[in-house]
């Protein structure tokens, strides 16, 4: 009876921490915070990176949905070009190119943290101070995004300058507070892109990098464990797709008709919330 509700409480939270991790991902709020803060004021052990990243994975399968007629003709356009065996100039090989281009700088350096600091799980980048600190930081950039972005380029304006910018500045996501989709749709803004245009391109650009960090770490959690409870990290990633589903959807209609302020105020309180706390 207790190995029975020790593998019910597991699920219940895989699912949990999967609606968090859905809810969050595609927000300008941190999914990687809201998985360490979270968990540590309702008494949890931290998830740690391999279960976040697992979780990671539905938000992934969920943007790919989401965005499936886009990525389809995209792919289709790539395929076009061996088969025709000629140069095609389209809005779809160039969205393509964008997004390779973009995830070049986030793979490269996680791949560096991974082999350069191997203890990074355990650093003082993944405590609660420097989440704090980081989120009250991007509070301010994307506030300075809002009123200092002119945010009047549609596609067709954006240049390879904004892409390499889009790249870099999501490679920082990899520390704990930063937020992926924040820190492109701040830089997408400070660039200039129109704030509907810098969402859809900030989850276009985070597939590649959602996806393999996603699997890489979900094999370290293979090797590293003799035994994984396979059924609550499905249950997880289940809730994360639907819910991932559900923010995509909320977040671009939100953005047609208004700004970011209200995450501004958001992560401002709660990196102050977190602090008060120490």
């Amino acid at each position: 009876m207790p190995e029975t509700n020790h593998f019910i409480y597991n699920c219940f939270q895989s699912f949990l921490l999967g609606i968090i991790q859905g809810v969050t991902e595609f927000l300008p709020i941190s999914s990687t915070a809201h998985l360490k803060v979270i968990p540590h004021f309702l008494g949890w052990n931290d998830p740690g990176i391999s279960i976040s990243a697992s979780l990671q994975l539905g938000s992934a399968f969920a943007v790919i949905y989401y965005f499936r007629s886009e990525i389809s003709i995209i792919t289709n356009s790539f395929f076009a070009i061996f088969s025709e065996r000629r140069i095609i100039n389209n809005d779809n090989i160039l969205l393509g190119t964008y997004i390779f281009i973009a995830s070049i700088p986030i793979l490269i350096f996680g791949l560096a943290i991974k082999i350069f600091w191997p203890t990074f799980s355990e650093s003082n980048f993944r405590g609660l101070f420097s989440i704090a600190i980081i989120s009250i930081i991007m509070s301010f950039l994307l506030a300075l995004s809002e009123v200092y972005g002119y945010r009047k380029k549609s596609f067709s304006d954006i240049n390879f300058k904004d892409i390499i910018l889009l790249g870099i500045s999501q490679s920082l996501a990899i520390f704990p507070g930063v937020s992926r989709s924040g820190i492109t749709l701040t830089s997408a803004m400070f660039s200039g892109i129109e704030r509907h245009t810098a969402a859809r391109l900030s989850f276009l650009i985070g597939i590649p990098a959602i996806f393999i960090s996603g699997f890489v770490e979900l094999f370290t959690l293979y090797r590293t464990s003799y035994l994984i409870d396979i059924i609550p990290i499905l249950i997880g990633m289940t809730s994360s797709f639907f819910s991932s589903l559900a923010s995509i959807n909320w977040f671009l209609g939100f953005l047609e008709k208004n700004n970011t302020f209200i995450f501004v105020f958001y992560r401002f309180a709660f990196g102050v919330f977190i602090l008060s706390t120490l």
